[in-house]
């Protein structure tokens, strides 16, 4: 079991994690922006998380950390 935390305010929305993500718990949010505008990515679901830390790895900004 892994635990995600996002730095929302550097994140650029750009959703690489969500595909990354093999248990699917990423998702852009609709409703919530950062101050630069951008959609970010929001975690539904954290219980299902398995800490494979694929979302950080292909994270080009280095915005998200998994705890296992």
């Amino acid at each position: 079991m892994g635990s995600i935390k996002i730095n929302k305010s550097l994140c650029k929305g750009c959703g690489l994690c969500v595909g990354a993500c093999p248990k699917k718990i990423l998702r852009l949010s609709e409703t919530e922006m950062n101050a630069k505008g951008y959609f970010v990515t929001e975690i539904f679901e954290p219980e299902k998380c398995i800490g494979c830390a694929s979302c950080a790895v292909i994270c080009p900004d280095c915005v998200i950390e998994v705890e296992r």
